[in-house]
């Protein structure tokens, strides 16, 4: 999730009755819960590292205590205690948990396992949850503002919004997940370009009704709106079919560029293009856009005589890419 999110669940964790058991609680939690997103500074070595790196070691179970001791050191320096370390692994979990549950997906089972797990039940921004937790941050302040004005005495309502929000939190995650899994049935249910399919895949797409389906068949992938209020049509799609294997893209799979890509990539689809100087290949991942319109991919360039001219991962489209060495 993006840290507006892991920040406001921090704090509404404090505020949850931690902070009458520790001091600064408050900022121990929001750190804690935004702590492993330091493996962002994998950037500045490019897009291939950010890759390989980001949602990886500082985002597994098993060093999940060591950032949780980090973060009560940063905070509160040798004042540790027993009750923070532990409030501040509880934070540390909860940001493990969020990023769990959207598209992008984690590796919690490193280093013993570097799949990457994902619930695909949100995306990396979910405006329904910050709705929810700005709702519990803004509540107490009117609340105060409102007493005052009558002049009656305010109890400091901040920790009954602070459990309700975790709770509708929670709530919300469970109705997605439920969403989810019923989007998932409603594709698994149909036949898609006339055959079944080999995989499906449903991605979160803002409202809790709407889902973006990904079909998988022999040699070809439809791309489809689901939405749970209407009926489904498994022909409304728009397909796309992948090419045969060429000389062009096991030359590009042999490249650093692509290997590296190829790890992270959850929904891969190649394409290939003819042009002015040979071939372009790309890797797509559908998670992040479609063949006609990816958003996350890796590019290379083939000569006629099969060599790579050049090769480049492009991120979302915010950076132009890096070129592999």
């Amino acid at each position: 999730m993006d840290n507006l999110t892991h920040s406001l669940v921090g704090l509404m964790m404090s505020r949850s009755g931690i902070d009458r058991k520790i001091p600064r609680a408050a900022p121990l939690m929001i750190v804690a819960a935004n702590l492993p997103d330091v493996d962002v500074i994998s950037l500045a070595g490019g897009t291939l590292s950010y890759l390989s790196w980001h949602r990886g070691y500082t985002h597994s179970f098993a060093f999940a205590p060591l950032m949780a001791l980090i973060a009560a050191l940063i905070v509160l320096g040798r004042r540790i205690s027993c009750w923070a370390y532990f409030f501040s692994l509880a934070g540390v979990l909860s940001h493990l948990l969020l990023d769990w549950t959207n598209v992008y997906g984690v590796r919690l089972l490193l280093p013993f396992s570097a799949r990457w797990l994902r619930l695909d039940q949100t995306g990396v921004v979910d405006p329904w949850i910050w709705a929810i937790l700005l709702l519990a941050v803004a509540a107490p302040a009117l609340a105060r503002m409102v007493s005052g004005e009558i002049g009656a005495k305010s109890r400091g309502p901040k920790r009954g919004w602070a459990w309700c929000a975790l709770i509708a939190l929670a709530a919300y995650e469970g109705a997605r997940s439920a969403a989810h899994q019923r989007a998932l049935a409603e594709m698994g249910a149909h036949l898609f370009n006339g055959s079944v399919p080999q995989r499906v895949a449903a991605l979160a797409e803002g409202a809790i009704w709407r889902w973006r389906g990904v079909v998988e068949g022999p040699g070809w992938v439809e791309d489809i709106s689901i939405d749970l209020r209407g009926t489904f049509d498994p022909d409304a799609g728009r397909i796309d079919y992948a090419p045969e294997p060429s000389p062009a893209i096991e030359a590009a799979r042999a490249t650093p560029a692509f290997q590296k890509f190829a790890k992270f990539d959850q929904l891969p689809f190649w394409k290939i293009t003819p042009a002015v100087d040979g071939t372009a290949v790309e890797l797509i991942d559908l998670r992040f856009g479609t063949p006609r319109e990816p958003g996350l991919e890796a590019r290379a360039l083939v000569d006629a005589a099969g060599r790579v001219a050049e090769s480049s991962v492009s991120f979302f489209s915010l950076r132009p890419g890096t070129r592999a060495r």
